[in-house]
């Protein structure tokens, strides 16, 4: 999830001990955004950088996709980032991931057969 915050709440947000997450991932404040971990704070950054020189557009972190089968939603998927990628030319949807678990590959499966969607796993 996505919070955006002052640097003065972000600082206050996090505390100098935190409690360590499951997968070793401190959560990073940029640009009064709280990402989950180092790697996604970082890959936004490149993508900033990106969009700057006019390589990228549209980039929405945390994007939420409802995946139906039937009418029946089976799950929610929640992508790190969706941007258009003019290099490209393509909609990318990209996840960054130290660990892809059991539940993501589900997901990521269920995103390319309700949707046609490839998800990228950037490490």
């Amino acid at each position: 999830m996505t919070v955006h915050l002052s640097a003065k709440e972000g600082a206050a947000f996090l505390p100098a001990k935190t409690k360590r997450s499951k997968y070793g991932a401190q959560k990073t404040l940029v640009d009064g955004i709280l990402f989950d971990s180092k790697a996604e704070a970082a890959f936004y950054a490149a993508l900033k950088q990106r969009e700057k020189a006019g390589e990228v557009t549209d980039i929405y972190p945390q994007r939420e996709y409802d995946l139906m089968v039937n009418g029946v939603l089976i799950a929610r998927y929640r992508a790190d980032f969706v941007f258009f990628d003019r290099v490209l030319r393509a909609r990318r949807v990209v996840d960054v991931k130290g660990v892809a678990t059991r539940d993501f590959r589900l997901k990521a499966k269920l995103m390319k057969a309700c949707f046609g969607i490839e998800v990228e796993v950037v490490k």
